[in-house]
C-alpha cells in the first residue's frame, strides 16, 4: 500500500489531469449524471478537506493565526488589489449583465477550501491559509455586497442571497476541521485513531482526483450548451490567474514573507471561491441564467490552472539557496 501511495504522490499532476479528462468525457457522454454529481460536490470536497486538515497539526494553526503580517498581506491582496483587477477585467463583459454578475461573484471571492490542498502540494504554508479561512470567509460575506453595489448598482443587492456562505462555512470548514481535530486526538491515544488518520492522509491523491472528476463531470454539460455565450469569460479567467502570479510574488516579497508564505499568497490571490458562490448564482432570477454557468466556467479554467500552478509556483518562488 505504501508503494502505491508513494507512486501516486510522484505522479499526482498527471493523475489530476487524467481526472479532469475523465470528468469531461463522463459529463459530455452521460449528461444525466450532472445533477446527482452536483449534489455530491459538497460531501466529496468535505472529505478532501478533512484529509487535508488531518495533515496540519493544530498547534501550527494556532501559531499561524498569530501571523499578523501574513494575514495583512492576504487581506490586502484579496480585498484591495483583486477588486481593482477584477473591475478592469469585468469591463469586457459589462455589456451582458448576467455574464458580468457571474464574473464578479466568482472573481471577488477568495477560495477557502481546495486552495489549501493545492498550496500544500506546491510547498506553500497551508496551515497559514487554514488559519486565515474564517477571516477570508467573513471578509467576502461583508464586502461582496459592497463590491456588487459599486460595480453593478444597488438593484442587484436585493436579489443576492448570502445564506450559502454560512452553509459552506459550516460544511466545508467547521465540520471537516472538527472531525480532523477529533481524529488527531484519537490518533494520539489509540491504535484505531492512528490507523484512521494514516488511511485518510494516504487517500489525499485519490480524493483530489475524485473531487476534480465530480466537479468537472457535473458542470461540463451545462457549459457546453452555452459555450458560445461563455467564450468571452474564458480569456478573463486565464488573464486573472496569470496576473495574480506576479501580484502575489510582489506582495509577498514586499512584506518580506518567507518562501512558503509567499507561495500561499500567490495561491490565495489566484484561487476563487467558485464552489461556494455557485449556490448564490443559482439563486438569482431566471434573467441571470448565464451567471451560474459563468461561475462554473471559472471553476473549469481554475482547476486546470491550479494543476499548472503546483509545478509553476515553486519555480517562480524558489527556495533561496544560502551562499
Amino acid at each position: 500500500m505504501s508503494v502505491i501511495v508513494a507512486w501516486g504522490e510522484r505522479h499526482q499532476i498527471v493523475l489530476y489531469l487524467a481526472a479532469i479528462v475523465i470528468g469531461v468525457v463522463v459529463g459530455l457522454r452521460a449528461p444525466a449524471v450532472a445533477h446527482p454529481l452536483e449534489l455530491a460536490i459538497t460531501p466529496v470536497l468535505g472529505l478532501l478537506l478533512y484529509a487535508t486538515f488531518l495533515g496540519v497539526p493544530f498547534s501550527s494553526i494556532g501559531r499561524a493565526f498569530r501571523d499578523v503580517r501574513f494575514l495583512a498581506v492576504l487581506l490586502v491582496v484579496n480585498f484591495v488589489i483583486v477588486p481593482v483587477i477584477v473591475f478592469g477585467l469585468s469591463r469586457f463583459v459589462a455589456h451582458d449583465q448576467a455574464l458580468l454578475i457571474g464574473v464578479l461573484l466568482v472573481l471577488l471571492t477568495p477560495c477557502v477550501d481546495y486552495v489549501i490542498v493545492f498550496t500544500g502540494l506546491a510547498g506553500g504554508a497551508k496551515e497559514r491559509l487554514l488559519a486565515a479561512a474564517p477571516i477570508l470567509m467573513l471578509g467576502q460575506m461583508l464586502l461582496l455586497p459592497l463590491y456588487l453595489w459599486l460595480f453593478v448598482g444597488p438593484e442587484l443587492i436585493d436579489v443576492v442571497d448570502l445564506a450559502p456562505f454560512l452553509d459552506a462555512f459550516l460544511l466545508l470548514i467547521v465540520l471537516p476541521l472538527a472531525a480532523a481535530g477529533l481524529t488527531q486526538y484519537a490518533a494520539s491515544r489509540t491504535r484505531a485513531g492512528r490507523a484512521l488518520s494514516d488511511a485518510a492522509q494516504s487517500a489525499m491523491v485519490p480524493l483530489m482526483m475524485l473531487t476534480l472528476t465530480v466537479v468537472v463531470a457535473s458542470q461540463i454539460s451545462g457549459v457546453g450548451r452555452q459555450l458560445p455565450a461563455l467564450l468571452a469569460t474564458i480569456p478573463l479567467y486565464v488573464a486573472f490567474a496569470v496576473i495574480m502570479i506576479p501580484v502575489g510574488v510582489v506582495a509577498g516579497r514586499t512584506a518580506r514573507l518567507d518562501v512558503a508564505r509567499t507561495r500561499a499568497v500567490v495561491f490565495s490571490g489566484a484561487t476563487r471561491n467558485s464552489l461556494v458562490v455557485l449556490p448564490l448564482a443559482l439563486a438569482l432570477p431566471a434573467t441571470f441564467a448565464l451567471a451560474p454557468l459563468a461561475v462554473v466556467t471559472q471553476t473549469l479554467v481554475e482547476l486546470i490552472a491550479m494543476v499548472v500552478f503546483v509545478r509553476l509556483v515553486p519555480r517562480v518562488v524558489p527556495v533561496r539557496q544560502r551562499p
